[in-house]
């Protein structure tokens, strides 16, 4: 008899208006007692128990200095991989709406302010940002679905920060909660806590989000029907599944935070892994264009994606290949 997580919302309140430089925490160590349900899911046991679960920073862990534009040369295959979808795709999921820029002479720009330096000027980039939703659109998917990229394409465009619950399968947790909630195990499945719409269908979804949160228009790289999903599942192909089985791990007591944007393989890959271990996540999208770059660029002193940040640790790091490492030491069950 399987456990499934009883969900009583993580509490998200984020604001990211008015950013603080903050330093570097101490990792530190949180001892949670997880609560459960049993439901009469066939499902293999849940990774959540009544025992007491210690989560800490792996031994001696020291996050990394970030390296801008590297690759660490044991990980150039899966980069590459990872990377099919984003030309597939046309780019979608790298830019937000309305993205533009222009070139700034260097001495003209502000020293404090974030941006690429090509030549001696700075890049400006500016897009067009909707309203913005109280609290975040809460997503059930996993990353192996060429569904489930489509809507992970527009939350990206569209610079929404999105809390994810990952449901891969054989996952104990959120792919029952998922089913209990909307009545079938389909995914992608959508709930927006500020309105208390709930639905199936990418399509479906993609719509809703350009309505409420954009300017009502549907890109046309995820409008095109078949040819939009072909192409995202094409793109899958290279990765052969990965993000898309469970793997047994320890659930957090609250989701970890990562800021990334759906059009970069280095944030692709950390998502496989956080998705496979079926660990909650709160995605705050950064894609071009976006002004939480800047929030980041002064919280940390750099911009660069991905970028975890753990709450169950303390940890805060750069550098997928050793953010996925810490991940795995840290959360799943050897």
């Amino acid at each position: 008899m399987a456990s499934a997580l009883s969900l009583s919302h993580f509490p998200l309140s984020r604001p990211l208006s008015q950013p603080t430089k903050l330093p570097r925490r101490t990792p530190t160590s949180v001892c949670i007692r997880a609560m459960s349900e049993t439901t009469s899911s066939s499902s293999s046991s849940a990774s959540t128990s009544s025992s007491s679960v210690t989560f800490e920073a792996p031994p001696n862990f020291k996050a990394p200095e970030p390296k801008r534009f590297a690759v660490r040369p044991d990980k150039s295959g899966e980069v590459f991989g990872a990377a099919l979808p984003l030309f597939l795709r046309f780019a979608t999921g790298v830019f937000v709406s309305g993205y533009s820029f222009s070139f700034v002479p260097k001495d003209e720009f502000p020293p404090n302010q974030y941006a690429l330096e090509v030549s001696g000027y700075k890049v400006k980039e500016t897009a067009k940002i909707g309203p913005r939703p109280e609290k975040p659109i809460e997503i059930y998917e996993f990353e192996g679905c060429p569904f489930c990229r489509k809507v992970r394409e527009i939350v990206a465009i569209l610079d929404l920060d999105v809390l994810f619950y990952p449901c891969p399968r054989n996952g104990p947790n959120f792919r029952p909660k998922a089913a209990q909630m909307g009545g079938k195990q389909q995914f992608p499945y959508m709930v927006d806590p500020n309105t208390g719409v709930s639905m199936y269908e990418s399509d479906d979804i993609i719509r809703y989000l350009v309505d409420k949160y954009g300017d009502g228009s549907v890109p046309l790289t995820l409008s095109l029907g078949i040819l939009t999903t072909l192409t995202a599942g094409l793109g899958l192909l290279a990765r052969a599944g990965k993000g898309s089985i469970y793997t047994p791990a320890k659930l957090p007591p609250k989701p970890l935070v990562l800021w990334a944007y759906e059009g970069s393989p280095f944030c692709k890959l950390v998502r496989e892994v956080i998705v496979e271990l079926e660990l909650p996540h709160l995605v705050i999208n950064c894609a071009r264009g976006s002004p939480k770059r800047q929030i980041l660029y002064d919280k940390t002193g750099h911009f660069q994606a991905p970028f975890l940040e753990d709450p169950n640790t303390g940890v805060e790091m750069f550098e997928s290949a050793e953010i996925i490492e810490y991940i795995k030491a840290t959360y799943a069950l050897q």
